[in-house]
């Protein structure tokens, strides 16, 4: 039994884990939790790019009032159940105001997924410069781009977005400024990752080959050392997405994010504090957008981790193995 475990626990030659698209793909394939993920987030992106149809199906405008809508008697609570859900209203209405609430979550999905997005590339873009320049610089760039960088990761950055969106004028866009002061000031974990991939990666053998063939230090990056860095950069962008996410519905939350009347998930709860006995769904509804949002993208983040890392493959296909070893010698005792 011993020597069958190990025949079966080795990857076979034909099928060991490779770096290659269709290899990542397989092993993406292999993980139901992470194609779910993505499902949910497909549907997330079609749900925002597809705002002004839907509501245009459902008939109803984002920012229109409907004071007929909410009982001024009680402060402005929704008529009927569950806030207000009807034909008319898929979800119900705002508290106070009437506005659609299916409307402005769906519109405020575009502000939520833009800012995390827009903001993770900056990040993405800033952190590979500053690494890969650290790591192939000599002794006094490596020091001072360090520097920088610790300083970046210490920085209190909440409060330094909340200082810069208070300077910015008023009418400057907020969901712009917003992926501006994120991307600008949280790239520093990126980079410190990157530099500690990229002085790894300079003491393998491809890579010292490659040095000694007399290339510039820019095609040596671009050639050898960017494409090894794919795999720790797109995993480790997956976790900034949803941490962007709720960064920017705390900005909202504290009033100096996406400013009225554009719809923001964020800033919708922050009104929502008020309404939670009253009118429960208003809370629940932009909370569970951003908790959905937030575990999809978290679990996708692993799903590519593992399929990128053809070590976690390997112990994969091993448990599959010996488990698969287990169930026949059980069957053949029995």
């Amino acid at each position: 039994m011993t020597t069958e475990l190990l025949t079966t626990a080795e990857p076979e030659a034909g099928t060991a884990p490779a770096s290659g698209p269709r290899q990542v793909w397989r092993r993406l394939r292999e993980r139901k939790s992470a194609l779910a993920a993505a499902a949910v987030l497909g549907l997330l992106v079609l749900l925002a790019l597809a705002a002004p149809l839907l509501a245009a199906i459902e008939g109803q405008d984002p920012n229109a009032y409907h004071d007929t809508l909410v009982d001024s008697a009680r402060g402005g609570v929704p008529f009927g159940d569950l806030g207000g859900i009807s034909a008319e209203h898929w979800l119900g209405v705002e508290p106070g105001t009437g506005r659609d609430l299916f409307v402005r979550l769906v519109y405020g999905a575009r502000v939520s997924l833009l800012v995390a997005l827009g903001a993770t590339l900056i990040q993405v873009l800033i952190g590979i410069g500053v690494g890969v320049a650290a790591a192939l610089g000599n002794r006094f760039v490596d020091s001072a781009l360090s520097h920088v960088t610790d300083v970046m990761i210490t920085m209190p950055m909440l409060v330094f977005a909340i200082a810069l969106m208070a300077v910015v004028p008023p009418d400057f866009p907020r969901p712009v400024l917003l992926v501006i002061a994120i991307g600008l000031l949280a790239w520093g974990t990126m980079a410190r990752l990157v530099r500690a991939q990229t002085l790894s990666l300079m003491k393998l053998d491809f890579v010292s080959a490659a040095r000694l063939t007399g290339g510039s230090t820019w095609r040596l990056a671009r050639r050898e050392l960017l494409p090894s860095l794919a795999a720790p950069v797109i995993t480790y962008a997956a976790v900034l997405l949803p941490s962007n996410i709720v960064l920017e519905a705390s900005m909202s939350f504290l009033g100096v994010g996406v400013k009225p009347p554009t719809p923001s998930w964020g800033h919708m709860l922050s009104t929502a504090t008020t309404w939670f006995r009253a009118d429960p769904m208003y809370v629940l509804l932009p909370a569970l957008m951003l908790f959905v949002t937030t575990l999809a993208f978290t679990v996708l983040g692993d799903g590519v981790r593992a399929a990128l890392d053809p070590r976690a493959a390997s112990r994969l296909r091993v448990g599959r193995n010996r488990r698969k070893a287990r169930t026949s010698g059980a069957g053949g005792a029995a």
